[in-house]
């Protein structure tokens, strides 16, 4: 999650709060997106670019997969002739 969504969450949950406490509300914001961060940092999360790269990579296997596969069983049937 990037520190835009981050921000953007804190605020609104700062802005939820009611006018009385608005006087903190800038407080309560930082502390919401030290905590974010710091719990969003434990779960060891991907970014999308590193998930589309695992993504191309798997797809790249499993045509290779496909391709040996196919090359096999050309062998295969080469042999039952034999």
């Amino acid at each position: 999650m990037d520190n835009k969504t981050i921000e953007n969450i804190a605020k609104q949950i700062s802005d939820s709060m009611p006018a009385g406490v608005k006087e903190v509300a800038d407080n309560v914001e930082q502390r919401v997106k030290q905590t974010l961060q710091t719990q969003l940092s434990k779960l060891d999360l991907v970014t999308r670019e590193e998930m589309d790269v695992q993504q191309q990579m798997l797809l790249r296997l499993r045509e290779r997969v496909v391709q040996l596969e196919q090359q096999l069983a050309e062998k295969d049937s080469q042999t039952d002739k034999d």
